[in-house]
């Protein structure tokens, strides 16, 4: 559904939001988090992790492609 680009920055952007929290909780380093994403169709999903989790990431030439801006 997403590019590996798209999926980094989501990453990004997620560990920002949670580390803004302050919670007492969250680890120093890395958060570790998974978060699915339904699109429109019952085919289309995403499944996002923190970045440390995924350090090679398999590529969907078809998602490459829907990432890509003109």
């Amino acid at each position: 559904m997403f590019s590996v680009e798209q999926k980094r920055g989501i990453s990004d952007k997620i560990q920002a939001i949670l580390r803004e929290t302050n919670h007492p909780e969250l680890p120093e380093g890395e958060i570790a988090f998974t978060l699915t994403v339904q699109g429109a169709e019952n085919w289309s999903w995403a499944v996002i992790q923190n970045n440390g989790a995924v350090p090679r990431p398999s590529v969907n030439p078809w998602n490459e492609r829907q990432g890509t801006t003109p």
